[in-house]
């Protein structure tokens, strides 16, 4: 059975691998900067920021430590969130009391990260912040702050470098916008 061609179901390439290497590269150095001295523990939200995260952490010369947690907030299709959060996967050791960093993939309602955010301050961190690859601001439904974003994207449904449909695209090297055929749009 002949494997389908997953670059050949993206419209147009949003951002080139090269692009996105500088801009994690760049977040890597003013982390760094950021956060000398400080013992900071990195919390990537599976699966689509283990990319992002793996690439950021190498880019960094200071020490890390990292954590994962699993979040489901899709209900009734597979490119809308419901606003319903469950904690899939939760942290495997305890952050009070330490630096956290949120590495998130994309941020676009901000209802599933508004829901994590409550949930790990009650966790008693000595600071907790974001860093997110992608802000999508069109489709926000809550005020989040942004303490370090790679791009902000328009209102299209993008793929690759972790990002999704269907548990496919997550390898391509890029962000992608998928054809809207792809996902039943067209």
């Amino acid at each position: 059975m002949q494997q389908p061609d997953h670059t050949a179901d993206v419209a147009t390439i949003l951002i080139p691998a090269d692009r996105l290497q500088a801009k994690v590269a760049e977040l890597g150095a003013v982390l760094s900067r950021d956060y000398a001295g400080r013992d900071l523990t990195l919390v990537s939200v599976l699966k689509g920021a283990l990319p992002f995260m793996a690439d950021l952490m190498r880019a960094m010369s200071i020490p890390v430590q990292i954590d994962l947690m699993e979040v489901s907030s899709y209900g009734g299709t597979a490119t809308e969130t419901s606003g319903l959060v469950r904690i899939l996967k939760d942290l495997s050791s305890s952050i009070e009391g330490k630096d956290v960093l949120i590495v998130e993939d994309i941020i676009d309602t901000g209802l599933t990260l508004n829901y994590l955010l409550r949930y790990l301050r009650g966790k008693n961190p000595a600071s907790l912040r974001i860093c997110a690859l992608l802000d999508k601001p069109a489709r926000r439904l809550v005020d989040i702050e942004i303490d370090y974003r790679g791009f902000t994207i328009p209102d299209q449904f993008v793929v690759g470098y972790g990002l999704d449909y269907g548990e496919f695209y997550r390898n391509l090297p890029f962000i992608g916008v998928l054809k809207p055929e792809v996902y039943g749009a067209g």
